[in-house]
């Protein structure tokens, strides 16, 4: 058998046992074949199988720039006939074919089409900086119209000028941005003397108390939290103190004339604003791939005087190595749990043992709810906390556990962080979780921070620690004796600024969002390794299909960051459409958006849902409120409709269970969705 071609893009010769390869001058007599023969000759050509046809194949050279260009080509009018048709054709109508295809004036045509195409590729190759000889080399593949291979060749030329413009960009970028150098972006920041002070230890230990004294003390000051529900926890103990200040999240903004502190969330912080105090809570999520970048900029570019880190006690690598790094000296204080957490002598065993204080912990939005419907089966009044709740409903729900009106709450991992709740015993319903590759043993830290929710100080002797069942508890009680892994002194994330790209963008001409993001995360300058780009594989498929629209950088930019489940088909269909319609220089209202959720199939988490898509509506309105001016209309919308979401779970949670479903659509014989109304149909008349 003969060996094929090497090169994919070339025609490979037929197989030696292949009917379509005998000779095409099978039927002649050997005096007919001598004269087709001859006169192929005479043009240098000869017949060929090829695509199961006849074809006329020409070779040859034309004048190039750089001598002469050989080529072995079939002309695009060369193939015959089919090789069926070839083989009924008699001998002179065979010759008559030929001499039809192939003659001086043909031949003259093709060399003219040959010689034009060298010449005007020679001179692409020269104005990219790369050698015609490289891929003129496709025209002498042979058994292939001129056609394909002048398009062969075009192909490799413009792969290798992406490659070269790919090559030439990465080093501007690399020039353009140094992540070496990156706390030298925050201006303000940088040239103050700021000093550190991190207060570490477990939960229950008391850092954000005596953080949060300091900070209200001071003359001005801001707190940077990781989830707006503990922001919204920090402010109003601030305003108990009756401190002046104002609430800034990214999906809600309560404003105080003449307010000295901020609370916020920490990718709300502004780095332009010089403060006495920063607090930045939870430190040890600079070690987090998704939002780690939050913290290190945080860390980085506070204008505070004295900024306090808070967070468990492996951090204290990673502060110190900060500190070194910004040159800002640092008072580290490691703090000791207030109160004793205990592992419990038996696992649980049965939901009729649960006591009145415990926490029910099941790792998915489903397990919860099944949970909490077995519990109240069992005449028990529950809380629900889990991750798709908005921070509305799950401050809440944690209320009604706090007052007593729920039993017990059953809750996901996300009782881990933001709520101080009176737990006297944690049970945990299993000892893995799916980590959205695999259901993998949960990690010892994770563990310790969700189980460190028990014995509330001041309310509890002691905090419990317990498994539902033998094989959980046995899994537990191990978990809680593992060290947690010290965070790394090196390797903190970073994700680009809008400036940022905005400067890869005039170093490289690239204005592409996709692009200038892949330019960040693979090329910038880590010659120390300090400092790396984070995760932006989320970021960069929302580019992509932003990249289709005709919107300026910094609206994609904005648009690639909205905090929306877009893997949630009807939450991504909203967010492409609010793009769609700022392309189109339309204004976004929300009476377009106002989700009917008590008549779905699933009222309840169609509701989770439509909070968080009023969030989102909210968090475009106060970055575009031109394009959507119902920015306030959203954000008391998502509250009224967090309230349904309440009212739902706290009735079918009483202890005489009935679905959400069934309770949401009591609660509303008409099916109807109440939220609907007040707030956006008051701003329609007033506007």
């Amino acid at each position: 058998m003969t060996k094929p071609s090497e090169n994919p893009d070339d025609a490979t010769e037929l197989p030696q046992d292949s009917p379509e390869n005998e000779s095409p001058f099978a039927g002649l007599d050997e005096q007919f074949a001598a004269r087709l023969e001859r006169y192929l000759a005479g043009f240098n050509a000869r017949l060929i199988h090829t695509n199961e046809s006849v074809a006329v194949e020409v070779s040859g050279e034309v004048a190039g720039a750089a001598g002469m260009r050989p080529f072995r080509l079939v002309p695009n009018q060369g193939v015959l006939a089919r090789i069926g048709k070839w083989r009924k054709l008699k001998p002179v109508q065979r010759l008559e074919l030929v001499r039809e295809r192939l003659n001086a004036e043909s031949l003259a045509e093709l060399h003219l089409a040959i010689g034009a195409f060298v010449t005007d590729f020679e001179q692409r190759a020269q104005a990219a900086g790369l050698e015609a000889d490289d891929f003129l080399g496709a025209l002498q593949s042979g058994r292939e119209l001129a056609s394909r291979r002048f398009r062969v060749a075009e192909d490799r030329l413009e792969q290798a000028i992406q490659r070269k413009r790919q090559a030439t960009h990465a080093e501007a970028a690399l020039r353009s941005v140094q992540l070496a150098r990156y706390p030298d972006t925050f201006e303000l920041a940088a040239g103050m003397r700021r000093r550190f002070i991190a207060i570490l230890g477990p939960t229950n230990s008391g850092k954000t108390h005596q953080a949060m004294e300091a900070l209200a003390a001071a003359k001005n000051g801001v707190y940077l939290a990781p989830l707006r529900l503990l922001a919204l926890e920090n402010y109003e103990r601030l305003v108990d103190r009756e401190v002046p200040v104002s609430l800034v999240t990214g999906e809600e903004r309560r404003l105080t004339a003449g307010a000295t502190h901020v609370a916020s969330t920490i990718e709300m912080l502004d780095t332009s604003r010089e403060v006495e105090v920063a607090v930045i809570d939870e430190i040890q999520m600079l070690e987090d791939l998704d939002r780690g970048s939050a913290w290190t900029a945080a860390v980085c570019g506070v204008p505070a005087r004295t900024v306090y880190l808070l967070g468990s006690l492996n951090a204290r690598p990673a502060v110190e190595a900060l500190a070194q790094r910004l040159a800002c000296p640092i008072k580290i204080e490691t703090l000791q749990r207030k109160s004793p957490l205990e592992m419990e002598p038996h696992a649980l065993g049965s939901l009729g043992k649960l006591k009145r204080g415990d926490a029910l912990i099941a790792f998915s939005r489903r397990e919860v709810l099944d949970w909490a419907a077995q519990a109240a089966k069992a005449g028990l009044s529950v809380a629900t906390l889990y991750g798709n709740l908005s921070p509305e409903v799950r401050r809440a729900q944690a209320q009604r556990f706090r007052d007593g009106e729920a039993d017990v709450v059953i809750a996901t991992d996300a009782i881990g962080m933001g709520l101080n709740l009176p737990i006297r015993r944690v049970v945990f319903t299993t000892a893995r979780k799916y980590d959205g590759i695999s259901e993998d043993t949960l990690p010892a830290w994770l563990t310790q921070q969700i189980a460190g929710r028990a014995g509330r100080y001041g309310l509890h002797e002691a905090g419990h620690v317990a498994g539902f069942d033998d094989n959980t508890h046995r899994s537990i009680a191990r978990l809680m004796k593992v060290p947690p892994d010290a965070l790394p002194r090196r390797g903190f994330y970073v994700t680009p600024s809008l400036q940022q790209l905005e400067r890869i963008a005039r170093a490289t001409g690239e204005q592409a969002l996709a692009k200038l993001l892949q330019l960040f995360s693979r090329n910038i300058d880590l010659s120390d390794d300090f400092f790396l780009p984070g995760n932006l594989d989320e970021q960069i498929e929302r580019a992509q299909w932003l990249d289709s629209l005709p919107l300026p950088l910094a609206q994609r930019f904005t648009f690639s960051l909205v905090p929306i489940a877009t893997r949630v088909a009807h939450l991504k269909y909203a967010w492409q459409t609010w793009a769609q319609k700022l392309a189109s220089r339309r204004v976004c209202y929300l009476s377009e958006d106002i989700e009917p959720f008590m008549r779905s199939k699933y009222p309840l988490q169609a509701a989770e849902d439509a909070c968080k898509k009023y969030s989102a509506y909210a968090w475009l309105g106060y970055r575009l409120p031109d394009a959507f001016p119902d920015a306030e209309a959203a954000v008391a919308l998502a509250r009224e409709t967090s309230d349904r979401v309440d009212q739902m779970l706290a009735a079918a949670n009483r202890g005489q269970h009935r679905s959400p479903q069934r309770v949401a659509k009591h609660q509303d014989g008409r099916g109807g969705d109440s939220p609907r109304g007040g707030h956006l149909r008051q701003r329609r008349r007033t506007r």
